[in-house]
């Protein structure tokens, strides 16, 4: 039996980790490991159906948001 780890999925799951720890607790190095992971884990689940699909999502809001103020 082969075990595969889909990278993208590791990296969500240490980013979920990092982020339940308290606000108090993080130094600015830490902050910025932090972004860097996610920024990351973007470029990683950009190409996928998945990423498409939250691509979609943030397109409607905008421009549901955007039109909110025309008559």
């Amino acid at each position: 039996m082969i075990l595969t780890i889909n990278v993208a999925v590791l990296l969500a799951v240490v980013i979920v980790l990092r982020l339940r720890r308290r606000t108090e607790a993080r130094s600015r190095a830490d902050e910025r490991l932090t972004v860097a992971l996610v920024l990351v884990f973007g470029v990683l689940i950009a190409p996928t159906a998945f990423g498409r699909g939250i691509l979609d999502v943030v397109g409607q809001v905008v421009e549901g948001a955007s039109g909110v103020g025309e008559p």
